[in-house]
């Protein structure tokens, strides 16, 4: 199940690549949450990370990530894993216009847009 925030960059850590050949990159974006801002930590592996190449701190941003979590040692953690990051100017994020659907400058001064 995927799982959508919307934040701002806070920070964008540098890829860190481990003897097995995993690498992984994380990104804190902070969400309005009424009085208390959170500032949530976001990890895009392999392929992924090139996606974190772009951005930079301070733009407004909205990630598509799942839950992961897994069981060491009898301890359980959780990752917000990422998969893909819109910007709040990336036009292609913006639904199509209605083309069906008349202009409300097409309509003379008698004319009821309905």
């Amino acid at each position: 199940m995927a799982y959508e925030l919307t934040g701002k960059i806070k920070l964008i850590q540098e890829p860190m690549t481990f003897n097995s050949g995993f690498t992984k990159r994380e990104m804190v974006v902070v969400v309005e949450d009424g009085k208390y801002p959170q500032e949530i930590n976001l990890e895009f592996v392999q392929d992924k990370i090139a996606l974190l190449d772009a951005l930079e701190p301070g733009q407004e941003v909205t990630v598509t990530f799942d839950i992961r979590g897994r069981e060491y040692n009898g301890r359980y953690f959780n990752n917000l894993q990422g998969w893909k990051v819109v910007t709040a100017n990336d036009e292609s994020s913006a639904p199509p216009p209605d083309s069906h659907y008349p202009e409300p400058s097409d309509f003379g001064d008698d004319d009821i847009p309905f």
